[in-house]
C-alpha cells in the first residue's frame, strides 16, 4: 500500500480529509517507475469544485492511456491544511502515488475564473516551484496553463512557461512527443520551449517581448524569434463523435459540487449573446451524435454507480437530437434503474417542460428562466434572442405545468443601460408574478408563486463584443443596485417576490484581471503575498489586500475597466486567433449601439469567421 503524504496526526485535524487522500474508484493506477512523463493536472480550488470539472476528467483519461504517461490530479489545500504544509514544509503532492508534483515533468493548471489565480501562485508555491517561470531550472516541472481565462493568458504571463490556447484533446500528444524528443536530446529549458511554441496552439510567454505607449497602451507585441508565430491558433475538436471522452470518471469520495455524470452533448453555442466569452470561444458550435452519447452514458451509469446524468452544453434546447436523448435516457435509465436526468440551460417551452416534468419532482424544483435584460430594448442591444412572449409564455407554460417557484437572472451595467431598462427588471418580475394568480385558484400548484430575481453584474470580456467598452464602476454598481431594490419593493406582487445580488467589489476585481495585460501579473504576485487566496470564497475576499497591492504596484485598476477602448488599440489577446475575428466582434459591438439583432447561426451565418474549422453548424445541410 503507497504510504500517504499526510500522517493521521494530520489529517485528524483538517476538515474533510478525504480531499487528499487519493484512490477513489475509477483513479488510474501506475508504476511512476516506468513512465517517461509524470503529468499532474490541477484545478487552483477546493476538491469539491475541481471534482465537478468536466475537463480534467477528459484531460486525465486521454493522458493516461498512453503507457509512457502518468497523468494524475490536485486540488488547492483548503486554509487548514495550507497552514499546517507550511509550518512543516511540507510540498504539495498528487493524489494518486501521494508524490510531490516539484519532481512531476508538467504541472498543468486549468483557469476556469479569474478570482483563483491566486490560487495558481498557492499551488506553486506549496509545491515548493518558483513563482515566476523565469527563476524555474530544469529541475523543475513546465507549468502549463489552459481553459476560458487563456484566452487573455497575459496577467498570468510571469507565472506560466506555457499557455494552451483551446480544446485539450487536440495537441497534448503532440507536446508530450516533443518533450520526450527534448529529453533525449538534452538541452536547457528555453531549447523545449522554443521547440513547444512551434506546436499550433502553445503560447510561451516568455518568447514574445511587449513595449508600451506613453498612455500605457501596448505599442507592440512581438516574437522574440523567427521560428515563434506571431499569432496562436486556437485548437479545436472537430468531430466530438471520434474523440476522447472518459467511459471510467474518476468517483469523489466525498460529496462535491456536481456528484453526477456528465454528458457533454455538444460544445458552442448558435446564440451570440453580444456580452457572453464563451458562446464566442467555443465555436463553432459542435454535436456529439446520439449513438456516442448513448454509449457514454451506459458505460458511466455501469463504471461509476452514479444516480443521476447531466447533460452540459450552453444551450442544451438547440441540440438537434434532444428529443430522442431525453427519451432514450428517460425510457433506459429512468424508468428502469430509477436515475435522475438534469437538464441545464433550455429554454422553457412545451417539450423542455415536458421533460422536465418526467425527470424532476416538480413540487421540489424551481424553474430558471435567464432574460439577462429587463426590457426588450436591452435585451436587443445584447443579442439575446428573447422575447416578451417567449418569457411569458414560458412562465405560463411553467405554472400550468406544476411549478409555482421561478429563478429569473439579469445583469445589471450593461453597455447602453438606462434607469428605465433596470426598473423594467422589477416589473418584468412583477407581471411574471402577476401571470401565475390569472390561473384560477384551483388549477394553480400552489397557493402563491415565489419569484426569486437576481442580478450579477456585467464584466467585459476578451473576444466578446463588448471588450472594448468601459465597466460600470463599484459606486455605479451600487446605485444601479439600491435603485432596483427600491423598485422591486414598490411592485404590486412584491409579496411574492426576492430579489439577491451579486459582491460589488469582487466584480471590481474580476473586471480588472479579465482584461489586464502583464503588468497586472505584479499585482496579483502582492495580494498573494498578502495572503490573498480562495477570493472567490467571500470569507476569504478581502479587497482591501487588491487596493493595496494595485497602488503598490503603481497600477490604476480604472485604466483597464473604466475606459472606452478604440477599434485600432492593441489589445492585450490580439496575438490570439480565436476564430471569431476582430472585424467581426466591432461588427456585433456596432450592432448592438444600434438595437439590431444579429440571427442565430442555423438562420444565418454570420461570418464570424469559424468556418476555418471546417466542422459544426457551419457545415451543417453541406455534402
Amino acid at each position: 500500500m503507497k504510504k500517504l503524504a499526510l500522517d493521521d496526526e494530520i489529517l485528524l485535524k483538517v476538515e474533510k480529509p478525504a480531499r487528499y487522500l487519493g484512490n477513489e474508484y475509477n483513479a488510474v493506477v501506475k508504476d511512476p517507475a516506468s513512465v517517461d512523463i509524470r503529468f499532474a493536472m490541477c484545478f487552483p480550488d477546493v476538491y469539491e469544485i475541481g471534482m465537478s470539472y468536466l475537463g480534467i476528467q477528459i484531460i486525465y483519461d486521454m493522458l493516461n492511456r498512453r503507457d509512457d504517461v502518468y497523468c494524475e490530479r490536485l486540488y488547492s489545500p483548503w486554509m487548514d491544511l495550507d497552514q499546517i504544509m507550511r509550518e512543516r514544509n511540507i510540498p504539495l503532492f498528487a493524489l494518486e502515488s501521494q508524490d510531490p508534483i516539484k519532481n512531476f515533468d508538467f504541472l498543468a493548471i486549468t483557469l476556469q475564473y479569474e478570482m483563483c489565480y491566486t490560487n495558481v501562485l498557492q499551488i506553486l508555491d506549496l509545491s515548493q516551484i518558483p513563482l515566476k517561470a523565469s527563476e524555474r531550472t530544469t529541475e523543475h516541472p513546465f507549468v502549463i496553463g489552459g481553459g476560458p481565462c487563456a484566452y487573455n493568458p497575459e496577467p498570468l504571463a510571469d507565472f506560466f512557461d506555457i499557455f494552451y490556447i483551446g480544446e485539450g484533446e487536440t495537441v497534448y500528444y503532440e507536446l508530450m512527443d516533443c518533450y520526450k524528443l527534448w529529453k533525449k536530446n538534452g538541452g536547457n529549458r528555453r531549447d523545449f520551449l522554443m521547440e513547444a511554441a512551434k506546436i499550433s496552439g502553445i503560447y510561451v510567454p516568455s518568447l514574445y517581448e511587449v513595449s508600451y505607449k506613453e498612455d500605457g497602451t501596448i505599442d507592440a507585441f512581438t516574437p522574440a524569434a523567427a521560428s515563434v508565430p506571431e499569432k496562436v491558433k486556437k485548437q479545436v475538436v472537430t468531430d466530438l463523435s471520434n474523440t476522447y471522452y472518459p467511459s471510467n470518471p474518476v468517483v469523489p469520495f466525498i460529496k462535491v459540487t456536481q456528484d453526477r455524470i456528465v454528458l457533454e452533448i455538444q460544445r458552442g453555442c448558435i446564440r451570440g449573446c453580444r456580452f457572453c466569452q464563451a458562446g464566442n470561444v467555443y465555436r463553432p458550435n459542435r454535436e456529439r451524435n446520439l449513438e456516442f452519447l448513448k454509449k457514454y452514458a451506459h458505460d458511466m451509469l455501469t463504471s461509476t454507480g452514479h444516480e443521476e446524468i447531466s447533460l452540459s452544453s450552453l444551450s442544451s434546447s438547440d441540440y438537434s437530437d434532444l428529443e430522442a436523448l431525453t427519451t432514450y435516457l428517460i425510457e433506459e435509465f429512468g424508468q428502469k434503474q430509477g436515475v435522475n436526468i438534469s437538464l441545464p440551460s433550455l429554454r422553457i417551452d412545451a417539450f423542455s417542460l415536458d421533460v422536465m416534468r418526467q425527470v424532476q419532482d416538480v413540487r421540489k424544483s424551481s424553474l430558471t428562466f435567464a432574460p439577462e435584460a429587463g426590457s426588450q430594448r436591452m435585451r436587443d442591444i445584447i443579442n439575446k434572442g428573447l422575447t416578451e412572449d417567449d418569457i411569458f409564455g414560458g412562465a405560463m407554460q411553467a405554472f400550468k405545468g406544476g411549478w409555482n417557484r421561478v429563478k429569473l437572472y439579469f445583469m445589471l451595467g450593461l453597455p447602453g443601460e438606462t434607469y428605465d431598462d433596470i426598473e423594467g427588471i422589477a416589473k418584468l418580475s412583477n407581471e411574471i408574478a402577476a401571470l401565475y394568480y390569472t390561473i384560477p385558484k384551483d388549477e394553480r400548484p400552489g397557493a402563491r408563486v415565489d419569484v426569486v430575481s437576481s442580478t450579477s453584474f456585467f464584466v467585459p470580456k476578451p473576444f466578446t463584443p463588448f471588450q472594448w467598452v468601459p465597466q460600470n464602476t463599484t459606486e455605479q454598481f451600487k446605485d444601479k443596485q439600491h435603485f432596483l431594490s427600491k423598485k422591486m419593493k414598490e411592485q404590486l406582487n412584491r409579496k411574492s417576490m426576492r430579489y439577491n445580488w451579486h459582491d460589488f467589489d469582487l466584480t471590481a476585481l474580476e473586471g480588472f484581471l479579465a482584461r489586464g495585460d502583464r503588468r497586472v501579473g505584479e499585482v496579483i504576485y502582492k495580494a498573494y503575498k498578502k495572503g490573498c487566496m480562495f477570493d472567490s470564497w467571500s470569507e476569504y475576499f478581502y479587497y482591501d489586500r487588491w487596493t493595496e497591492s494595485m497602488e503598490e504596484a503603481g497600477i490604476d485598476p480604472a485604466f483597464y475597466t473604466g475606459r472606452e477602448r478604440s477599434l485600432d488599440e492593441i489589445l492585450p489577446w490580439d496575438f490570439i486567433d480565436a476564430g471569431v475575428t476582430k472585424e467581426f466582434l466591432w461588427r456585433e459591438y456596432t450592432q448592438s449601439k444600434n438595437e439590431a439583432v444579429t440571427p442565430n447561426c442555423r438562420m444565418q451565418c454570420s461570418g464570424c469567421g469559424c468556418r476555418v474549422y471546417e466542422g459544426g453548424v457551419c457545415f451543417e445541410g453541406e455534402n
